[in-house]
């Protein structure tokens, strides 16, 4: 896994040998920046990277030029991980990790974002109810995204608060990008 473009390209993340996190592929992870590219202005964005294992969504954000990522992740074995790869970078000073539930930080959320990563188990049995819920909490700014990779195949409940605006699949994974507002505008995407 490695770091693709901006100031820290070519960088090697580690993360978790076993199967305990599912890391985005270089593939989903250029095409989620790839994207984002023309609908968010970097050099002034802060980030949220949810479910964040070794951190490298966030951590190739950062590298663009998000000037703040926060990164959540419950799991330790990841955490250690997402704290050695923060380390590696050295970007210590413009990055805050927390090891804690999704849930309760969406519950004390007092900051908002300009993009919101969201990479959860594909077992979580709140999945669908997940874009409603991080709309709910006031994290993502008025013109903020939340982006959310999922298997594919999967149904969010809908919800008045946010819309899907993009689809896009790879295989087995998909990504959905949302935006305040409830509308019915979803554009999909199959590479």
């Amino acid at each position: 896994m490695r770091v693709i473009a901006g100031k820290y390209k070519g960088r090697r993340l580690s993360t978790v040998a076993d199967l305990s996190v599912r890391p985005a592929t270089d593939r989903v992870k250029s095409a989620i920046f790839n994207t984002l590219q023309t609908r968010i202005d970097w050099r002034t964005a802060t980030v949220l990277d949810l479910y964040a294992g070794s951190g490298s969504v966030g951590i190739e954000a950062m590298s663009r030029g998000a000037v703040h990522a926060t990164f959540v992740e419950y799991d330790r074995k990841a955490f250690a991980f997402l704290q050695a790869n923060i380390a590696l970078i050295k970007a210590e000073a413009d990055a805050t990790l927390v090891f804690g539930s999704v849930d309760q930080v969406l519950q004390s959320a007092r900051q908002q974002y300009g993009v919101v990563f969201a990479d959860p188990p594909y077992s979580l049995t709140t999945l669908s109810q997940l874009p409603g819920k991080i709309f709910a909490s006031g994290v993502i700014e008025p013109d903020g995204m939340l982006v959310i990779e999922h298997p594919t195949h999967h149904e969010f409940d809908p919800s008045p608060l946010c819309h899907a605006v993009i689809e896009k699949v790879y295989g087995r994974t998909a990504v959905t990008f949302f935006q305040h507002g409830n509308e019915d505008s979803t554009v999909s995407g199959n590479v």
